[in-house]
């Protein structure tokens, strides 16, 4: 029974996964972290699920990022260890075949940031604090936001962000390419679901071919992508999916895509 993780399906093989820590404002114990790497991998294995959406409980925080009163306890080797969990945890989240939106809720900073920053898609509310604010506590972002976040909005602007500690609002980080959308506070989740029905109405073998594709092809030369996105068709030629989709374009009609 997890206690620091909610789940739930809605319609159209959409997923939740809340971040269950409202007190604590989400902040990533261990307990959370081990939670939420097991929910993932329970993900991977659903071919059921065609997106997920990923917030946090309550209207103050989607996460704050570690959490530092248990960190305070621990060792310097714990605390090493502490950091892998996160990045494990992080890395298994964007290692997901199905497409994941993170919806912001509310403040994510720090390692909640660097959540968000391995979804697909980040939508937030227009209450939303947004930073990677490690540097301000004498570390560094040590799950990925020293690398994750320059490949999003720019070296440059990441490197302000990061020396400054820099807390952003939602309409800011709109506008530097780090969201998507934003909403009000209370119609969040709605779009959230409106985007999660969207990619599901689609072939959710392509999808996950082409998020593949994305991901690997944005740190290589053009013509590795390339190769990339050629074998990744081809994997998609044979699937009944492809032949449901010629086939409703002749009908006139919706297709209906059953992931095979």
């Amino acid at each position: 029974m997890k206690e620091n993780i909610l789940v739930s399906n809605i319609e159209n093989g959409i997923f939740f996964i809340t971040l269950n820590r409202p007190e604590a404002a989400n902040a990533l114990s261990i307990q959370l972290l081990n939670e939420l790497k097991d929910t993932i991998n329970q993900c991977k294995a659903d071919r059921s699920i065609r997106c997920i959406i990923l917030s946090g409980s309550g209207e103050r925080a989607f996460c704050a990022g570690a959490d530092l009163k248990e960190r305070s306890l621990m060792t310097d080797n714990q605390v090493g260890e502490a950091v892998a969990l996160i990045g494990e945890c992080i890395h298994s989240l964007e290692e997901l075949p199905q497409p994941v939106i993170a919806a912001i809720n509310g403040v994510a900073l720090g390692g909640g940031l660097e959540i968000a920053l391995a979804c697909d898609l980040i939508i937030a509310s227009d209450t939303a604090k947004i930073g990677l604010t490690e540097t301000s506590l004498g570390i560094i972002p040590g799950a990925g936001g020293t690398q994750r976040l320059p490949r999003l909005i720019g070296l440059a602007k990441a490197k302000e962000l990061i020396y400054t500690a820099r807390k952003l609002d939602a309409m800011e980080a709109f506008q530097i390419g780090l969201i998507q959308y934003v909403t009000k506070a209370d119609l969040l989740k709605g779009k959230a679901i409106e985007i999660a029905e969207k990619i599901a109405l689609n072939a959710p073998l392509a999808i996950q071919q082409a998020k593949k594709c994305m991901n690997k092809g944005i740190d290589v030369d053009l013509k590795t992508g390339l190769k990339f996105e050629r074998l990744a068709y081809e994997t998609i030629i044979p699937t009944k999916d492809r032949l449901e989709g010629l086939q409703a374009f002749k009908e006139k009609r919706l297709p209906r895509f059953i992931g095979q």
